[in-house]
């Protein structure tokens, strides 16, 4: 079946429809991984957005239910040159196609995605349609283009309720540790329960109160989409937090967060930086090390009060700040995902520092 994209500039790409084919109606942004897009689909970082996946081919290896960072995909759509029919992958349960159809993911294959990678590159990230109407009225279409704005997306994807994972290792008592579910991906779970914590997920909405009385020995803040400055609410118990001892490691939006609730600003950047191969210097160590990233905003440097935190990494393409280590001892935030594995384990050593701060130590 014909699908036809449609840019908020007015440009119009022509493929096949791949997926559900419902209109959808989202932000389109570009990810220039070679691999992970079941990763990258079930991320609930990515609410609210299409995926442009400039490596041309998507879907070789099939989808299997072990990769899936969170229940479902949460992207609205996808788009790629070309789909592979079928998996080859002996874990392979499904084909993506298959996959997209099942959780109702619009999508269109047979673009130029490489050229459409550069449109959101060159003027921005921006809005877009797809649709597999044989006749539509671009008017009508580009008024909801218009329209459309990402907005509530925590408070779609955060839990209802806390969920408790216990540790996957015996290391004795275990550490327990308070996660705040902005958006939080299995992995970042993974990488605190293979540590020997035990871990309690908690609403993104949850006061600080609770937390602060909930006996936990540290605090992490998760991943998640949307602006950060939207989160008023949460912005305001976490200043709360910061104000106590309890150790704090933030990433990603928690990091952003974190930033905000501290007296820094953020701003949106033209195009973010989605993919797993963005190199960051560790300024501590003057080691650069291959990272996966996830933001459309970033904080900004000149905003950070040196007497509140330094800047601890830098973006090595072009000198964003993606890491902040706070003046109040065992408090660090990176915006990067030291969960993922590009590098692969080049950034795990921030999990283990999170371990030591909640051990009484303050690396």
């Amino acid at each position: 079946m014909k699908a036809t994209l449609i840019l908020a500039n007015g440009a119009v790409f022509t493929g096949r429809s791949i997926g559900s084919t419902a209109d959808r109606v989202c932000e389109m942004v570009f990810n220039t991984s070679m691999t992970g897009y079941q990763e990258i689909l079930t991320d609930p970082s990515y609410a609210g957005q299409g995926i442009v996946m400039s490596y041309p081919l998507i879907g070789n290896y099939g989808v299997n239910s072990e990769d899936n960072e969170s229940d479902r995909p949460w992207a609205e759509a996808l788009i790629v040159r070309h789909i592979s029919p079928r998996g080859s992958n002996f874990r392979c349960e499904t084909d993506l196609d298959s996959y997209l159809k099942q959780f109702d993911i619009t999508g269109i294959e047979g673009v130029d995605t490489r050229a459409l990678t550069r449109i959101l590159r060159n003027q921005g990230t921006m809005n877009g349609m797809i649709t597999c109407a044989e006749h539509f009225n671009i008017e009508d279409c580009m008024a909801k283009i218009r329209a459309y704005r990402v907005v509530g997306t925590v408070e779609r994807v955060t839990r209802s309720a806390p969920e408790v994972f216990a540790p996957a290792v015996d290391c004795g008592r275990p550490l327990r540790v308070a996660l705040m579910d902005y958006g939080v991906k299995r992995s970042m779970i993974g990488c605190l329960t293979n540590r020997g914590c035990e871990v309690t997920v908690l609403p993104a909405h949850t006061s600080a109160g609770e937390v602060l009385a909930g006996g936990f020995d540290g605090v992490m803040l998760s991943n998640g989409p949307g602006d950060p400055a939207d989160n008023v609410e949460i912005i305001a118990e976490l200043k709360k937090l910061y104000e106590s001892e309890i150790p704090i490691f933030g990433v990603c939006l928690g990091h952003q967060l974190l930033a905000l609730a501290t007296g820094a600003q953020t701003r949106r950047m033209r195009f973010g930086h989605r993919g797993a191969n963005h190199p960051v210097k560790d300024l501590r160590t003057g080691r650069s090390q291959i990272t996966s990233q996830n933001h459309g905003y970033v904080v900004c440097a000149d905003s950070v009060d040196p007497a509140v935190a330094g800047i601890s990494h830098v973006n090595v393409n072009e000198g964003s700040v993606e890491g902040l280590q706070y003046k109040r001892p065992k408090c660090f935030t990176v915006q990067f995902h030291p969960e993922a594995a590009p590098g692969p384990k080049d950034t795990k050593y921030l999990f283990n520092r999170f371990i030591e701060n909640m051990k009484g130590g303050d690396l």
